[in-house]
């Protein structure tokens, strides 16, 4: 029997429909497979892109040129403008703020044929200090209040240049669903005196049919209400209310990392995916009751009618038989 099931942190009711049961192979689709053709974040078409904001290259190499192993450069379509003010207004009970912020795009790789589950696992680890250096400098700008940084992998997920990259936009509010996730985290600290993250962690840990792989500081799991087949996130073992390297070291996370996607390739059969990564706001980085966390979905299902409608989300695997295929998967 379908069930309804409860997100313990933001509230969020989703609906496991094990009438609609399906296994990895009724997800799989041919239409991830990577066609080639000109691609300016490849090696050689510096020139195609806007000027890098920073990179990883050999020392005797030039910005904007040949030589680099990873790149971030301004996103030539952003949504939001990096130069103005904020010039908040009201229109009677409309508010608008100008479009001001910043939207970068981090090139993973000069190689157009790797992605973050086949390269170096040293390269994983770059792209995360990537994330962490743009997101400690955009945090100088006092306009700014949150960075969000996410990846798009695969046209299905909404990326439009095939060859591996990941983005970060730089807001001058907090979004909606980070702010659903800390106003709950910090209720139900108020009322426990513990983070809601931290218990979800240890109840996982003793039950452990929803781990999918763990190593010294990280865990990944099913989560116990997830919107979409699959859904994965990766959370510190220990209370981490900011993104950033614990003694000075990615290693861990960028094993764990790709790990849970080369597992997604191996019984998914490459998948278009989204991540995104939840930290802690400018303002209140470092607190007792927010965990940081990556959010990973692979994009199998459509969002229709009911969805949009109900606020539900409609998930036929439920979480234990996918963490089981993901902890089985042979890599």
């Amino acid at each position: 029997m379908s069930e309804l099931r409860k997100d313990p942190i933001v509230g969020r009711w989703v609906i496991i429909s094990v009438e609609r049961g399906k296994r990895p192979a009724d997800f799989i689709s041919l239409s991830q497979k990577k066609k080639g053709g000109f691609c300016p974040f490849c090696q050689g078409n510096e020139h195609t892109a806007p000027p890098e904001i920073m990179a990883f290259r050999d020392a005797d190499s030039k910005p904007n040129a040949t030589g680099w192993t990873l790149r971030v450069v301004p996103n030539k379509f952003p949504a939001l403008q990096i130069h103005g003010e904020l010039n908040k207004t009201g229109e009677g009970i409309f508010d608008r703020i100008n479009g001001i912020g910043a939207h970068e795009v981090v090139i993973e790789t000069s190689e157009h044929n790797l992605s973050l589950s086949t390269m170096p696992l040293r390269a994983v680890e770059d792209v995360l200090w990537a994330y962490y250096l743009r997101l400690n400098d955009l945090k100088k700008d006092q306009r700014f209040k949150y960075v969000l940084i996410f990846k798009n992998e695969g046209v299905d997920a909404g990326a439009s240049l095939e060859h591996t990259h990941s983005q970060l936009i730089a807001l001058p509010i907090v979004p909606k669903l980070v702010r659903e996730e800390i106003d709950s985290a910090e209720q139900y600290y108020k009322i426990k005196e513990r983070c809601i993250f931290c218990d979800v962690i240890n109840q996982e840990l003793e039950d452990g049919k929803r781990i999918i792989y763990e190593n010294r500081n990280y865990l990944a799991l099913a989560p116990f209400a997830p919107r979409a087949p699959f859904e994965t996130w990766i959370l510190p073992k220990k209370h981490e209310s900011f993104f950033h390297p614990p003694d000075k070291n990615f290693s861990m996370l960028a094993d764990i990392l790709q790990k849970i996607l080369k597992q997604m390739d191996r019984i998914l059969d490459i998948p278009p995916y989204n991540f995104i990564i939840h930290t802690s706001p400018f303002d209140r980085e470092t607190n007792d009751y927010y965990h940081w966390h990556i959010e990973l979905t692979p994009k199998l299902t459509k969002i229709a009618g009911f969805e949009w409608g109900s606020g539900f989300y409609i998930n036929p695997t439920p979480p234990e038989e996918a963490a089981k295929f993901l902890r089985e998967a042979k890599i």
